[in-house]
């Protein structure tokens, strides 16, 4: 990832309109910004939110509030609380996103 011709700004993510996005289970929410072909957002996960799908993209993520589960396609299983992140590169394991009790969570990808 390279960030250029980004100018320095702030975000009030309570000013960003959130879209909804289903899993097999919950709802996320997400609140996006773009800068060139860096995504950066704000998502929430309902309790019981699963994934539809097996991500492959990249992405540094960092848990703000409650708990997330993130498994891999090949098994492993890492659990996530607040204050904790994770990084993938793009085409590396793919994975998906599950949550028991809800999750906040601020993503880079």
């Amino acid at each position: 990832m390279k960030m250029q011709a980004i100018p320095f700004g702030t975000t009030d993510w309570s000013h960003i309109e959130k879209t909804e996005h289903g899993g097999i289970g919950g709802v996320a929410q997400w609140r996006t910004r773009q800068f060139n072909d860096i995504r950066v957002r704000m998502v929430e996960y309902s309790p019981g939110y699963l994934a539809d799908h097996w991500c492959s993209k990249g992405h540094i993520l960092l848990v703000l509030e409650g708990e997330l589960e993130t498994e891999l396609s090949d098994g492993r299983r890492f659990t996530l609380k607040a204050g904790m992140s994770y990084q993938v590169a793009d085409g590396a394991e793919p994975h998906r996103s599950f949550t028991r009790t809800g999750a906040r969570l601020f993503i880079v990808d």
